[in-house]
């Protein structure tokens, strides 16, 4: 018996991007290779709480926008 995965379509940084149907921000974030302290999370136009990325779900059609913070000079 063949297992399909369902997909959400998403709106990262302005481009299409997919991700497994039950993802949350957290998932997103590694799935992005990035760490959770080094980045900033906005979903539909609201900040998400960096302790809130483990239990905050992507839906279909979230637009979201994450930024990584870089340190230098």
């Amino acid at each position: 018996m063949e297992t399909t995965t369902a997909f959400l379509d998403l709106v990262l940084n302005g481009e299409p991007y997919r991700m497994p149907e039950g993802s949350t921000v957290a998932d997103l974030v590694a799935g992005l290779g990035r760490h959770p302290r080094a980045v900033a999370v906005e979903r539909n136009g609201e900040l998400v709480p960096r302790a809130r990325f483990g239990e905050t779900p992507l839906g279909a059609g979230d637009r979201l926008e994450v930024v990584h913070f870089v340190q230098g000079g």
